[in-house]
């Protein structure tokens, strides 16, 4: 059973200790009096490197840098009342530009495959069919080597949504289609490197990411706006796809002003490399809203993200996996977040896995910041995990609106 404990809660019980002397003798601490004190002594020594700050300002949710996303009032559909549409059933082969005189229609999973570039004008519409489901869902997918070109403007962002999509959908409409998925030849940390991107069937190669350059480039993705996907790919396996799937990419991307809203698994997802976001809106997903993963070492700035009651986590944080057979072993950088509920739903942000790197100016409102503790179980010494990380100075948490709390699934 998880154990949660709060930086400033006290054990109320009282370790007894075993005496040496020999008329008083006391009986020898417990198991279980043994594991609390090895967790409160974890959390004694977290406790003197974290504290709540309500200077913390985040970003402001009026900043005029939100106002194109649906979310805060803009644009809802093409501005075009009756679009053609052009339909896609084959991966993109040859460089292409999508218009924004059409609507773009994905029946399947479409890749945009190595050494290809589609460009995505400012104001187009790209839809996923809604029918398509599991393995077959509506799937934009760039491929390592692949380019894409998607820069709209405040005025005229890119939509990619479901072809449901007629106006009227709302945060409860999630899974209608998959999402965008974009995959580099940074470097990841994995047991296998290249690996393959969760959500694309391991005969699809098209699927792998990760390797070592840092600066690969994989385009420009500004002004766009993805809604209403995650569609489920193993029910049993709670497989589904993130608004915004991130393999390996690297810093040679550029990547600003996203908005992901209503998918029903994680919003945006990074798994390894070394891309900076910047200025991004997740608003009501039905699971992470900002997820970490595989020593992403990238920055994510100015992001705001609004959870609900179907929402898990605002911030998931892990850190390496495998044995670095990517080399990558550096630390992310979180810069100028807030964190908002709505109808009462708690805020609550995860840092689990060893995770490593730097929060500074986060208002997650007064919820919880929840560090992943690990023990040897025999000698129960605290291991390398999140907690240890803040302790050792490799996780730094600078002016953050949150209450602090550590957490071990070691012991029963």
């Amino acid at each position: 059973m998880k154990k949660l404990f709060a930086i400033a809660m006290l054990i109320t019980g009282t370790l007894v200790m075993v005496s040496c002397g020999d008329d008083d003798s006391s009986p020898a601490p417990t198991d279980a009096e043994l594991q609390e004190a090895a967790i409160q002594a974890v959390v004694d020594a977290v406790g003197t490197e974290v504290s709540t700050d309500a200077n913390a300002a985040g970003i402001d949710p009026s900043d005029s840098n939100f106002d194109w996303t649906l979310t805060s009032g803009g644009g809802r559909i093409s501005q075009n009342e009756d679009p053609d549409t052009v339909y896609y059933e084959a991966n993109i082969s040859e460089d292409a530009t999508w218009s924004a005189d059409v609507v773009h229609q994905l029946d399947g999973r479409i890749t945009v495959l190595d050494g290809v570039t589609l460009t995505i004008e400012a104001g187009a519409v790209v839809t996923g069919n809604e029918t398509l489901e599991g393995v077959n869902a509506a799937v934009l997918m760039i491929a390592r080597g692949g380019t894409l070109n998607a820069i709209g403007t405040a005025a005229e962002p890119i939509i990619m949504t479901t072809t449901a999509d007629d106006g009227t959908l709302t945060a409860d409409d999630k899974g209608k289609w998959g999402g965008l998925v974009m995959l580099g030849n940074a470097p990841i940390s994995d047991e296998t490197v290249p690996a393959q991107i969760e959500g694309v069937p391991a005969d699809d190669t098209n699927g792998l990411y990760g390797g070592t350059s840092a600066n690969d480039n994989s385009g420009t993705i500004r002004y766009v706006s993805i809604r209403h996907g995650g569609a489920i790919i193993d029910a049993a396996a709670g497989d589904e796809i993130n608004g915004f799937t991130l393999g390996g990419v690297g810093s040679g991307t550029t990547i600003d002003h996203i908005e992901i809203y209503a998918n029903s698994d994680d919003g945006i997802e990074f798994f390894g490399g070394n891309v900076d976001v910047d200025y991004l809106v997740v608003t009501q997903v039905g699971d992470d809203a900002i997820d970490i993963d595989q020593s992403y070492s990238g920055e994510v700035s100015n992001y705001l993200v609004t959870v609900d009651a179907n929402s898990d986590e605002g911030l998931e944080i892990d850190g390496r996996e495998g044995d670095l057979l990517g080399g990558n072993d550096d630390n992310f950088t979180l810069t100028n977040g807030t964190i908002q509920a709505e109808g009462g739903a708690s805020i609550t942000c995860d840092f689990k896995s060893k995770a490593r790197g730097t929060v500074s100016n986060l208002n997650a409102n007064g919820g919880t910041v929840k560090l992943s503790a690990s023990f040897d179980t025999e000698t129960l010494t605290s291991e390398e995990d999140a907690a240890q990380n803040v302790i050792d100075g490799n996780l730094v948490f600078e002016m953050v609106n949150a209450a602090f709390s550590v957490y071990t699934d070691d012991f029963e």
